[in-house]
């Protein structure tokens, strides 16, 4: 597969970088080029997309939750720095990366530099928001900005705070990079507030990332996080708060996952009560130790998620995408060659009509005259080939509109990456029996096969770096 000019060269850079870093996770994007050989001959994805893009490769935590839910508190907070902006309010509306720089002050940078390095996550964004919102592409500095911090919690690792979910004022193009944020993060922070823990006050925030996020394959990697737990200790009955918030999420469907109570002691309400104060900090110091302690084995973690990924993007494509673009193949044969023959029907009638119309029958044989017959069948050559090719692309339309229209639930990327594919295998120039998908052939599953045993392999050897069970390593050591 050739690549455009951009994603070779991202990927060249990826390459370079895991070269130095871990060498198991250089063999993990050659995986990922035989993936995208076999998506890009099926039409799943063009030459300027890459499956090796649609995860993070450094680790990335990402923080979501309502405006007012102490997301940029916790932040600051975990870098010991002062950073985000804090408040009651919607005090800042942009996604914010915020990453490690051995300079003393803090910087702000604009979007224009997360769009335009394939090192950071957000590369090219401002594409996926032209989609969704015409013009606003060229705004990516509304909707982006890069930090910087000289945090040690910060090296080798990236953060991203978002806008709140209900003071957003460009919704569409906030949830396309939100779902690009989920998609490449190894760890996501979903922040409630404990001051209004019904379900009305968080509606959006249920709906896009607890309803859509208990669904995907990676939904371990969410925390659901009620903050400003310190506020309930005023309340006579202060566990109705926490029943409260879990109830309107088990309403979600969302039954099992970590659940977490946490506070900023630095700016809490005074808790008289001693004995209810010293519960509170336990609880407290126990749900962050736990949530730091998920942060600061993201190093393992991601290259487990990687090669996850690469596992279960391979067989999505032999198990799932594959099966149903030749079922939709077998669809739309049948309803074209079932239109076709209805059509060719109706014209041989109008023929018999026409011929008796003119005398043609001699008996029970045609006498077609000799200045009637070239043009007459050429003509009907010509619109049976029109009718054909129409009915094909009618049909063809069709399919496609209900294949968006049923995406509902799965991702935009996948939904269009099926039509793309379908719209390949129904190009004029493809004959209509033929029974596979344009690509998937005998070379196309061995290659699929192959990258799934090269998936385990890798496992074992990460299993092999983080791991001894036998012992041996440790006897050596010693």
């Amino acid at each position: 597969m050739k690549y455009s000019q951009h994603m070779e060269r991202r990927l060249q850079v990826l390459e370079k970088h895991l070269d130095e870093e871990n060498p198991i996770l250089l063999d993990v994007v050659k995986s990922f080029r035989q993936l995208d050989r076999v998506a890009h001959k099926m039409g799943f994805i063009s030459p300027d997309e890459s499956y090796a893009t649609h995860v993070s490769w450094w680790p990335l935590v990402s923080i979501l939750g309502t405006f007012s839910a102490g997301k940029s508190s916790f932040i600051n907070s975990y870098l010991g720095v002062k950073l985000q902006q804090t408040g009651n309010q919607a005090v800042d509306d942009k996604f914010t990366v915020v990453s490690y720089s051995p300079d003393q002050k803090p910087r702000t940078i604009p979007g224009r530099a997360l769009d335009a390095d394939p090192r950071f996550p957000f590369f090219h964004i401002s594409h996926d928001i032209e989609e969704v919102e015409s013009g606003e592409g060229d705004r990516i500095d509304a909707y982006l900005q890069l930090k910087t911090a000289p945090s040690e919690a910060l090296r080798g690792r990236i953060i991203i705070d978002s806008p709140g979910f209900d003071a957003d004022q460009q919704r569409t193009a906030t949830l396309r990079i939100t779902d690009r944020m989920i998609d490449l993060s190894d760890l996501v922070l979903v922040f409630f507030d404990a001051r209004h823990p019904e379900p009305g006050a968080m509606k959006d925030t249920l709906q896009h990332l607890v309803s859509e996020a208990r669904q995907r394959h990676d939904s371990n990697k969410f925390l659901y996080i009620l903050n400003q737990i310190d506020v309930t200790a005023r309340e006579d009955n202060p566990e109705e708060v926490v029943a409260a918030w879990q109830r309107a999420l088990s309403q979600q469907g969302l039954t099992t996952g970590r659940f977490f109570r946490i506070y900023n002691p630095e700016v809490a309400f005074p808790i008289e009560n001693e004995a209810l104060k010293e519960r509170f900090e336990r609880k407290r110091n126990e749900d962050m130790a736990e949530i730091q302690g998920r942060i600061e084995q993201l190093d393992i973690e991601r290259a487990y998620r990687i090669v996850g990924m690469l596992t279960h993007t391979a067989r999505a494509i032999q198990e799932r995408w594959a099966p149903k673009l030749k079922l939709l193949g077998k669809e739309w044969r049948h309803k074209v060659l079932v239109t076709d023959a209805v059509l060719a029907g109706v014209a041989v009638v109008l023929l018999l009509i026409l011929s008796l119309q003119q005398g043609w029958w001699n008996g029970m044989a045609l006498a077609l005259p000799f200045e009637w017959s070239v043009p007459l069948l050429g003509g009907v050559a010509l619109v049976s080939m029109a009718s054909h090719f129409g009915v094909r692309r009618w049909m063809a339309e069709r399919i496609i509109k209900r294949l968006r229209s049923e995406g509902g639930e799965s991702p935009s990327s996948e939904v269009e990456g099926m039509v793309s594919a379908f719209t390949r295998n129904t190009r004029p120039w493809f004959s209509i029996f033929h029974p596979f998908p344009v690509g998937w052939n005998l070379f196309s599953r061995k290659k699929i096969t192959q990258v799934l045993l090269d998936a385990d392999q890798y496992i074992q050897s990460l299993n092999d770096r983080f791991t001894d069970p036998s012992g041996k390593k440790s006897d050596e050591a010693e």
